[in-house]
């Protein structure tokens, strides 16, 4: 009897056993982290398309700033995974950086699919991606990143649901309810799922936002919205990282890990974008 009382009592942690493949046809693979990548830019594309009507910027400029988003994003998420978390192993091999191919020991190509994509680097990515933009369309650069920071912390929602299919950047261990069993990684005790955290603190975000731009003069006010970007999305991933496994053996010898160093000089331009305003409209 007190036996199966003391059971009943025991936190009910939940087993995550779900492959990153939603299905396979030969050497092609449809993973559920290019599903996510894809529903990021098509509902970033829809919520623009709304941004830009309700402004009269015309559909052709839209189509257009897809195509450097697009390539932004990934040559910069892409590269930043290579170079910030495992240089060593990329740059004697610098046809994996950009190709979804490894070899085998057999030194036969085989398909990986796009697994090393970082944050940071897809920001550093999107800004000069958008920098160039803005002086080809002759758009003020704020205006630019002041809209695409409302459909980017919708991104970064379904990048992080993508991580948790991946079973993927979860947490330490923890004794709470909700702790993730990812089985796919071979783990046997309840981890944080850090992925769920983010990416709720980032759809948060998004809808803050979006209440700015809608209901407020934030819009009118250039660098406004994106440092209220800046600030919360990247200051809620300095937390997180605190309940994060690091991502590689070298981040262990770290005060800070690589995410975190990164995420500070993202949170300082948030600041700072928001202080020059205020400053500004002060001195009006």
């Amino acid at each position: 009897m007190m036996g199966n009382i003391l059971e009943m009592l025991q936190p009910a942690y939940i087993t995550w056993d779900i492959g990153p493949e939603i299905f396979r046809a030969g050497v092609f693979s449809l993973r559920w982290y290019g599903l996510m990548f894809a529903c990021a830019f098509v509902c970033g594309y829809y919520i623009m398309r709304m941004i830009f009507a309700r402004e009269g910027v015309s559909q052709k400029k839209l189509d257009r700033l897809v195509w450097y988003m697009v390539i932004g994003t990934f040559v910069g998420a892409r590269l930043g995974h290579c170079l910030f978390y495992e240089s060593d192993y990329f740059l004697p091999r610098p046809l994996e950086i950009l190709l979804p191919v490894a070899r085998n020991a057999q030194g036969t190509l085989y398909f990986t699919g796009y697994q090393g994509l970082a944050s940071h680097g897809a920001a550093i990515g999107i800004l000069t991606a958008l920098f160039l933009f803005s002086r080809k369309e002759c758009l003020p650069y704020l205006q630019v990143l002041d809209r695409i920071a409302v459909v980017t912390a919708l991104s970064g929602f379904f990048i992080r649901i993508g991580n948790l299919m991946n079973s993927e950047i979860y947490g330490t261990e923890t004794s709470l309810p909700w702790g993730f069993i990812f089985v796919q990684m071979g783990e046997t005790v309840p981890r944080h799922p850090t992925q769920i955290y983010e990416a709720l603190s980032y759809l948060a975000i998004f809808i803050l936002l979006c209440l700015l731009y809608v209901r407020t003069s934030a819009p009118q006010q250039p660098g406004k919205l994106f440092g209220v970007f800046l600030v919360l999305l990247f200051s809620v991933r300095f937390l997180i990282e605190c309940i994060k496994e690091n991502q590689v053996a070298f981040e262990n010898e770290m005060m800070l890990n690589m995410g975190q160093i990164l995420s500070i000089p993202l949170i300082v331009t948030g600041f700072f974008l928001l202080l020059r305003k205020k400053t500004l409209l002060i001195q009006k």
